[in-house]
């Protein structure tokens, strides 16, 4: 078996011959590649500091979500016409998902050239500085269109400099854990979502305790302004963060690939569709959940904000004992198979939840979206922490895994929201089911549902299992 060395778009690790020359994936790159994972001290650290990132991201996230769906209609997107208020208010969530890719690609490339902790550090910053502003933005009666045109900007920033933070907290992770092990450190800072979800949810679940009318108060603004706590703490934790062992590697043998951009392209359409068919169910269904639900439970059904809120808050705590218990099972069984099954609990369950969602029971909501979101959509998560980073050679990993998960986000969860929100408008204009106008909505909402999880069982009819992988070999794994 020989060696192929310093050849373009080859690492001077991988095999050329022999029958694992396909996955690279001999003992000496096994002996090597373990060598590199953290010692357990530095990998606790990183993941705590992780998984502060992840909270900060998506407390960020479900205030906004929440937000459009309770608050920035009237506030600033005032409106004439019933419901277009937040048809305008979840437009502007969606551009936050829109303007992700671009700073995918730009932090991602540059994760690739100076090192992952460099970038972890930078998209932090950006994220909590937005979204402390957020909650200075004077209302739209105060200063008219400049301010929505301010929280549009500030929804831009956020989302470039989201753009690549989870790939960048998988990636860490993923690149930092021993062999066999992969699956679980990497799910371990997607609790940090739970947290931030739960928090983001109990913040707003307790301003709405009698506050009929949350936008007519300053309140809102407490969410937003208390982001700056949380940054600080990140950027703290961040500065002490060790660079990934695999990262640490290539810059030692002078590896580094100067050209991320180029060469995920050239060389990586076929993961980058494969995992773009992943992210469809779990970031698609995610955003459905999350933002579309709350807001039809709410307007549409009659449910109250606090119930709501609530409902996102149990399914939560039940993603986070999903989330780790997912990242195990890919561990044991393989990536491939647990997030098949995942998807599949997805596609069987749409139709009953969203019925359930129909029939406005609370109990019964909360149930219903612990299920979809909290087991079906998160335990994807969960098993993607590890999957993507695997599935992508170690000179362009950042790259690759920032623009799949970000452009997905674009197409499935920015859409989804703004589109589906849209639908429920008509349906009400023009007294679609009579006396129940907007509530048979849930109809194709969940048959919307459905089509994304069958597009990730394909997908991973197409996908190799990548489970312990030699994540120093710059080929991709398939």
């Amino acid at each position: 078996m020989s060696a192929v060395v310093a050849t373009h778009g080859r690492s001077a690790y991988a095999v050329a011959s022999g029958p694992q020359a396909g996955r690279g994936n001999d003992h000496a790159l096994d002996r090597a590649s373990d060598q590199e994972s953290m010692s357990p001290a530095e990998l606790r650290r990183a993941t705590w500091t992780c998984s502060i990132g992840s909270a900060m991201e998506y407390y960020d996230f479900a205030l906004y979500s929440l937000a459009s769906a309770l608050v920035f209609g009237p506030l600033f997107f005032p409106s004439t016409v019933p419901f277009m208020g937040l048809v305008a208010s979840f437009a502007t969530y969606f551009l936050g998902f829109a303007v992700r890719p671009l700073g995918g690609i730009f932090f991602g490339a540059l994760g690739d050239r100076v090192g992952r902790k460099t970038v972890l550090l930078a998209t932090i910053t950006l994220m909590g500085l937005s979204s402390t502003a957020i909650g200075l933005i004077p209302t739209y009666q105060s200063i008219g269109v400049w301010a929505p045109i301010l929280l549009v900007l500030m929804r831009l920033l956020q989302g470039f400099g989201a753009g690549a933070e989870q790939a960048g907290v998988a990636i860490m992770m993923t690149e930092s854990a021993p062999r066999g092990r992969r699956g679980f450190y990497a799910a371990l800072p997607f609790l940090g979502i739970q947290v931030g979800t739960v928090g983001a949810g109990l913040v707003y679940f307790t301003m709405l305790v009698g506050v009929p009318n949350i936008a007519a108060t300053w309140l809102w603004r407490l969410p937003f302004l208390g982001s700056a706590i949380l940054l600080v703490t990140a950027i703290y934790m961040r500065m002490r963060l060790k660079e990934s062992p695999a990262f640490a590697r290539l810059r030692e043998e002078r590896h580094v690939e100067t050209t991320p951009i180029r060469e995920t392209l050239q060389s990586a359409w076929k993961p980058i569709l494969c995992g773009l068919g992943l992210r469809m169910a779990e970031n698609g269904s995610s955003s459905i959940y999350q933002v579309l639900a709350i807001s039809y439970l709410v307007h549409t059904v009659g449910m109250s904000g606090r119930w709501g809120t609530m409902a996102l808050i149990g399914a939560a705590c039940v993603g986070a004992g999903t989330i780790p218990v997912a990242g195990l099972l890919s561990d044991r069984f393989g990536r491939v198979r647990v997030y098949r099954a995942f998807a599949i609990l997805q596609v069987v369950s749409a139709l009953p939840i969203w019925f359930v969602f129909s029939r406005g029971n609370p109990w019964l909501c909360l149930a219903a979206l612990s299920l979809g979101l909290g087991i079906a959509t998160w335990g994807m998560f969960g098993t993607q922490g590890a999957f993507l980073p695997e599935m992508f050679g170690a000179r362009h990993r950042y790259t690759a895994v920032s623009f799949t998960r970000e452009f997905s986000s674009v197409i499935a969860g920015g859409v989804s929201p703004m589109v589906g929100q849209f639908l429920i408008a008509m349906f009400v204009h023009f007294h679609v089911g009579g006396t129940d106008a907007g509530k048979i909505a849930w109809l194709p909402l969940a048959i919307y549902v459905v089509f994304l999880g069958v597009l990730a069982i394909i997908a991973t009819y197409f996908i190799p299992e990548t489970r312990d992988r030699d994540l120093l070999d710059d080929r991709d794994a398939f």
